[in-house]
């Protein structure tokens, strides 16, 4: 395992980071205790989860991500300090969450003081604003005619993450976070909090995980230029494309119990013909390569310049042990040269 300063904390964290959101709905305690164990042996010491999960998100099973993982930690006290936990706060649009409500200095003392409480634990390493109050291309809306930013009220986007870094300077000067970071936010995003910080004197975020994989690249070059040049840990959520890089969902397939048989979770804005044909083109890459197209995807993924820790997921353990090994391979140049091929045939797959 390998292991890299996350931004500019104090923390050391492995390149891989173990996500949890199918815990709830598609894994059970004990399967989550199962990937946990296999996790660890495995040298990962990152743990991510968010106060909206499982997914898909609904009333019924809201906060359950996160008991499950308190249950764990409840359980194994002694290795608490030894994790780097990262966990959520919910923006807006979610009406069982604060009614909907934005992301507001108030709301995070509410959902952190929650988390803590569900995670059986007195702080959280990183604080994430799950995404911004603001609507921003991400979750599919990175098209134009999906997100358009000259309808956005700068000043009374400013005001708002003004009132939000009062409610993380309380936070951390409490002792209930040691950091905090973003999630699914931009360039802009980034460069306003930065500012922001210095002018109130509140520590910087040390990451930002955003959407990215071999069929999702927006934030290559640029945002991730940002995140290297700021010292901002880049850590890539989904970079199997909700599986659809591991070559399940080819020629209509919906293995039973995948993501893609869920509500809500049928492909969303993902199953797009040129993502079919950029998968099936990297399905044909891991085979030459012998190795699986999951493996490929994700040796991919760590290898891309400024990707600090990559966030992956599995129901499974054999899939969290197919996914764990790709982190060993190191992809030669011939693969990687036909992977760059089809990147740029297909950088946006969706």
């Amino acid at each position: 395992m390998q292991f890299n300063k996350l931004g500019g904390s104090d923390l050391s964290v492995s390149d891989i980071c173990l996500g949890t959101m199918t815990w709830g709905i598609q894994n059970t305690q004990q399967d989550a205790d199962e990937q946990l164990a296999m996790a660890i042996e495995h040298g990962v010491n990152f743990i991510d989860t968010a106060e909206m999960y499982p997914v898909p998100p609904n009333d019924k099973t809201y906060g359950d991500t996160e008991r499950i993982l308190g249950n764990w930690l409840a359980r194994n006290q002694s290795s608490r300090d030894s994790l780097v936990i990262m966990t959520k706060v919910a923006g807006s649009g979610l009406s069982y969450i604060r009614e909907g409500g934005p992301i507001t200095a108030s709301a995070v003392e509410t959902a952190l003081n929650d988390s803590l409480s569900r995670l059986n634990t007195d702080y959280v390493d990183v604080y994430q604003l799950h995404w911004p109050n603001r609507v921003t291309p991400h979750f599919g809306k990175h098209w134009p005619d999906r997100t358009n930013p000259t309808k956005i009220d700068k000043q009374q986007e400013i005001d708002g993450m003004r009132d939000i870094l009062t409610g993380i300077k309380q936070a951390l000067d409490t002792g209930k976070i040691r950091h905090w970071g973003l999630s699914d936010d931009t360039p802009w995003g980034i460069h306003t909090f930065l500012t922001l910080c210095k002018e109130m004197n509140i520590p910087l975020p040390v990451s930002i995980q955003n959407e990215f994989s071999l069929l999702h690249l927006k934030d290559w070059p640029y945002l991730i230029e940002m995140c290297a040049l700021e010292n901002i840990a880049y850590l890539p959520w989904s970079p199997l494309a909700t599986g659809m890089l591991s070559g399940k969902y080819m020629n209509g397939d919906r293995p039973k119990g995948s993501r893609w048989t869920l509500v809500q979770r049928q492909g969303l804005f993902r199953d797009k013909e040129p993502a079919r044909e950029a998968t099936a083109r990297y399905v044909e890459i891991a085979k030459r390569a012998k190795i699986t197209p999951s493996q490929l995807a994700l040796a991919w993924c760590k290898q891309v310049p400024g990707v600090t820790s990559t966030i992956i997921g599995a129901t499974t353990t054999n899939q969290l042990a197919e996914n764990l090994s790709a982190f060993s391979l190191n992809l030669d140049e011939s693969t990687l040269k036909q992977i760059g091929e089809v990147v740029r045939r297909h950088p946006l797959g969706y």
